[in-house]
């Protein structure tokens, strides 16, 4: 009886391990899909404000904070703390996570794709 335990036990740790490894966020491949942002965000430490904020450091922050950027009324105000999950719903839709703003983005379909794009931001502002 222990022994047909222990191999639903093995097999079941297996298949929860695979299923995480699959649901890993992949930072060079964030790395990748970041190009699409590099004309208009910097994410490197003292890095300028193009046409949106640089995002070194924006996961803990709240929005509409960056000096020197000029923001719309509707991020300024947003009261939003940046992290991972509110980021990730921003970026599948921009427009309508915070109507007013001005990210022209039209957004990420893919749930990896976003969670790829936050891993890169994360590591690019240690």
């Amino acid at each position: 009886m222990f022994a047909p335990a222990r191999a639903l036990f093995t097999g079941l740790i297996v298949t929860v391990l695979s299923a995480t490894a699959s649901f890993a966020a992949d930072a060079e491949n964030g790395k990748k899909l970041f190009r699409q942002c590099e004309a208009c965000h910097t994410v490197d430490a003292g890095g300028k404000n193009k046409i949106g904020p640089n995002l070194h450091g924006v996961l803990g922050r709240k929005a509409g904070q960056v000096e020197g950027y000029s923001y719309s009324k509707a991020m300024a105000g947003a009261g939003i703390t940046w992290d991972e999950t509110n980021l990730a719903e921003y970026l599948e839709k921009p427009a309508t996570f915070l109507k007013g703003n001005k990210m022209a983005f039209a957004g990420l379909r893919k749930d990896s794709d976003r969670a790829d794009v936050i891993a890169f931001i994360k590591d690019a502002s240690k």
